[in-house]
């Protein structure tokens, strides 16, 4: 399903938002690390703007297997509040 107006796509940023979720990470600090460095994000605001991603129709087309499992992770979570 493609707009006319561009919305269809993910921009560089959030491609890389859900491409650092694909990623493990090996010890303590180190996704956080890794969100400074190569996407130039306090890990504050990339977990805010990965939650929204969560919630994007373009994430889960572009991305089907990482949005679902991120969502799994949040609805789990929210339901053990």
């Amino acid at each position: 399903m493609l707009c006319m107006d561009g919305m269809d796509e993910l921009s560089a940023r959030e491609r890389g938002i859900l491409a650092m979720e694909r990623r493990g990470f090996s010890g303590p600090g180190a996704k956080e690390r890794a969100v400074r460095e190569q996407l130039g994000l306090a890990p504050v605001r990339y977990y805010q703007l990965l939650n929204a991603l969560l919630d994007d129709p373009r994430a889960l087309a572009h991305d089907p297997v990482t949005v679902n499992r991120l969502r799994r992770v949040r609805d789990s979570r929210r339901s053990e509040r």
